[in-house]
Parts: C-alpha cells; sequence; structure tokens
C-alpha cells in the first residue's frame, strides 16, 4: 500500500478518542447517578483495566507490528479458531454499535433543530449512516481527516464541563458538599457501576484494528493507543464526577440530558441547547471512527479467508469497499428494528450486547501477550500487564450479568457454521494444489 494513504499518530490518537467519546458519555451520569459513590469507585476500576488493557494493544503492536492488528495477533499466538470467535463476536458490535450511534444521533439533532422532525426518523438515521459509509469509500485518508476534526469539536463541551467545575469550585465550593449521594457503597453496587461504565470505554483498541493502514504500526499505534486512553480517562473521570456531586442524586438519575442540566443550572440560560450540537458532532464522529473500522476489520478477515473472498476487494482508491457497504447494510437493519420499539429500550439492548461482544477479544488479547512472553518474543515486564488485563476482563464478565454473557456467548455460536464452511472451502481449494 503506498505510504501516502496511510494514516499517521494523530489519525490513530483521533481514533481511539473519536471512538470512545460517543455519545455514551453524555448520558452516562444519569446512568450511573443511583449507584452513588460506587460509581466514582467503579469508573476507577474500569479506567484502570482499560488502560491496563490499552498497554496490552500496545505491547501486541510492538511485538507484532506486521500482524495486522488483533486478528492477527490472536492467531498468531493462540490460533485461528479463538482468533476468528473473538473477531466475530467484536465485528458484530461494531456493526450494532453504528445502528444505536445512528439512531442516537437522531434523537439529539432533532433537538437542536426542530424543523428536522418532519423527517422520518428511521430515514434520517439510515441517510446520516450512508453518509459516513461514502465518506469512508473514498479512503482511509479521507475518513481519518473526518475523525480529527470531529474528535477536536468533542473535546470543546468536555472542557466546558471541566471549567465549569472548575468555576463552581472557585466560587460556591460549598456546593459539592449539598447533597452527596446516599446509596451506600456495596461490592454488587461497584461492580454494576463499573460494568456500564466500560460501554463508556469501549474501543480503546481502535487504532491497532486498522494497522495495515497506520504508517511504521510498530511505533505509531502503541503510542496513540495509550495517548488517546490516558487523554479519555482523564476526561471522564473529571466529566463524571461533576454532575454527580453538584446535581441532587434522584434529579441526576432522571435527567434525559444531564450535562444540559448541568450546564443550565450553573452556567449560562441556554447553553445546554448549544451542549447537545456537540453531542451531534460527537456521535457522527465516532459513527465515522466506527465505520471506518468495521470496513478494515471486514476486509483483515477476508483476507485471512475467514469471511467471503468479495470482502477483502478494494476500490481506486484502496478503501474495502464491499465491506463498507454489506457492513452498511447490515446496520441498516438493526436501526429499522430499533424503530419497532422504543429507543431507550433498543438502545439499551444494544449496549448491552456490544459490551458482552467485545470482552472475548480484550481476553484474547492479554492471552496473547502471555503466550508471546512465553515463547520469550515479549520483554518480561509484560506479563504483570497481560496477568491484570485477562483479570480484569475476568471481573467483567462476572459483573455484566447473566443475560448479556449468554447473549455474547450466542453470538461467538452464530458465527461458527461460517467458520466450518470457510474452512471447508479452503480445504477443497488447497486439494488440486496438493494433487
Amino acid at each position: 500500500m503506498n505510504d501516502s494513504k496511510k494514516i499517521g499518530f494523530w489519525t490513530c490518537t483521533a481514533l481511539v478518542v473519536g471512538n470512545v467519546i460517543g455519545i455514551g458519555i453524555f448520558l452516562l451520569p444519569a446512568s450511573l447517578a443511583p449507584y452513588g459513590f460506587n460509581a466514582l469507585i467503579g469508573w476507577t476500576i474500569t479506567l484502570l483495566g482499560c488502560l491496563t488493557l490499552a498497554r496490552v494493544f500496545s505491547h501486541l503492536a510492538h511485538a507484532l507490528p506486521n500482524a495486522e492488528g488483533p486478528y492477527g495477533y490472536i492467531r498468531s499466538t493462540l490460533g485461528e479458531l479463538p482468533a476468528y470467535m473473538a473477531l466475530w463476536a467484536y465485528w458484530v458490535s461494531l456493526w450494532l454499535t453504528n445502528a444505536a450511534l445512528a439512531t442516537g444521533v437522531v434523537g439529539y439533532i432533532t433537538v437542536v433543530f426542530p424543523a428536522l422532525n418532519v423527517i422520518q426518523p428511521a430515514l434520517f438515521a439510515l441517510g446520516l449512516l450512508w453518509s459516513l459509509v461514502i465518506i469512508n469509500l473514498f479512503g482511509v485518508r479521507t475518513g481519518g481527516s473526518v475523525q480529527i476534526v470531529t474528535t477536536a469539536l468533542k473535546l470543546l463541551p468536555m472542557l466546558a464541563i471541566a471549567l465549569l467545575g472548575g468555576w463552581v469550585l472557585l466560587t460556591s465550593p460549598a456546593s459539592y458538599v449539598a447533597h452527596p449521594p446516599a446509596t451506600p457503597v456495596t461490592l454488587h453496587d461497584v461492580m454494576a457501576a463499573s460494568t456500564i461504565a466500560l460501554f463508556a470505554m469501549l474501543g480503546i483498541e481502535s487504532a491497532s484494528v486498522p494497522a495495515a493502514r497506520v504508517e511504521n504500526p510498530g511505533r505509531t499505534i502503541p503510542r496513540a493507543t495509550m495517548t488517546g486512553t490516558v487523554l479519555t480517562a482523564i476526561i471522564y473521570i473529571i466529566v463524571s464526577t461533576v454532575p454527580l456531586l453538584l446535581i441532587q442524586q434522584q434529579e441526576l438519575a432522571n435527567a434525559s440530558a444531564p450535562f444540559s442540566l448541568l450546564m443550565e443550572r450553573f452556567g449560562s440560560a441556554g447553553s445546554g441547547r448549544w451542549l447537545a450540537l456537540f453531542v451531534v458532532v460527537s456521535g457522527l464522529g465516532a459513527l465515522n471512527g466506527w465505520t471506518l473500522l468495521v470496513g478494515e476489520l471486514t476486509r483483515t478477515m477476508a483476507v485471512n479467508g475467514v469471511l467471503p473472498a468479495p470482502f477483502a476487494r478494494t476500490n481506486r482508491r484502496d478503501a474495502p469497499a464491499v465491506a463498507l457497504i454489506v457492513t452498511g447494510a447490515l446496520a441498516s437493519v438493526m436501526v429499522w428494528m430499533s424503530y419497532s420499539k422504543s429507543l431507550v429500550s433498543a438502545f439499551t439492548f444494544i449496549t448491552r450486547v456490544v459490551t458482552a461482544a467485545n470482552l472475548p477479544l480484550y481476553l484474547c488479547c492479554a492471552l496473547a501477550l502471555a503466550a508471546l512472553w512465553r515463547r520469550g518474543a515479549a520483554r518480561h515486564a509484560v506479563l504483570p500487564v497481560a496477568i491484570i488485563g485477562a483479570l480484569y476482563v475476568v471481573f467483567a464478565f462476572v459483573g455484566i450479568g447473566h443475560e448479556p454473557l449468554v447473549l455474547g456467548l450466542g453470538l461467538i455460536a452464530a458465527g461458527l457454521p461460517l467458520y466450518a464452511f470457510m474452512r471447508l472451502r479452503r480445504r477443497k481449494a488447497a486439494q488440486p494444489a496438493k494433487a
């Protein structure tokens, strides 16, 4: 691939930050409010766990720079079947995420621009979804450029919340202790809050997925992964703590737009609506980033023979055209299904499945790093990182609950017939060559 068509450090960092910070963080303070201070403890555990997983991906990218991302990391260490099972569930989660983002953005954009309510919501969501597919058909650098711009814009409301929190701390510090959360701290609530927070951190692996399209992946991906994850962790700690301490617990739990409520309460009148505009930008940026990733992941799996060969085809701009169109179509089906039930219940269902579907990838990558250490292909210092990363994923599996775990395992099982079919085809194709 021509180096002029590859992406560098800033685009990879924007992929991490832009994909992690989607729409979820703008609703998360309300979701976590019932847990009180359990939420802050859960956030701490989640952020430490995700920083450890970021180190896992960084070490793997450094040790296996030519592996074309997580599929290659797992396949070269644990084998083809574990790689397929983990990446199949992850692949499904990507286009499920795109469906959730498209429907979520429509909900916010009609608040900012009420005149757009005349457009049928499902058609509006599909229009946004396919607009981002078209942008990424122009190549990874075009999609990457859009990602840099939207990531820069989505950081502005995060900065506004941080500045508002600092201003209130300086001018009215008593506001932070006026009505502390009353929920007692328990292990059960800490685990539940940690699992909810994990959904908002999904995407830390984003820089490693398009590894074949990255300049100097052995150096660029580790730097971008850690930079993006640390930056996101700092942002999340601040913007989650400020509303939890400044807004009464029950009121925050019932807020449909907690950051807008915070800005209206402690900032200037009308600022909440402007914040909603940045939510739209944030959602579109995440939709663009995940569209780029699902196209690249689909192409990688097809190149490795576990998805049909046409998915590996690229257009004249070297974009995985067939992969983008097929995954766009799959996400479109989920968009139509989302509007057959209430938006909240659809979004909740999708997010739980997506979280469960990401965990096998994280676990397998931690085990892959341990396998590299055992072979002597990685430094001795990586073993604690691999162990802590694996233990954190097990903790998340326990915390996520029975139903999402079964759904995640069901996703993996659903992909096994395709794996068996593709494996049989490869064997048949290899037989004449041997003869």
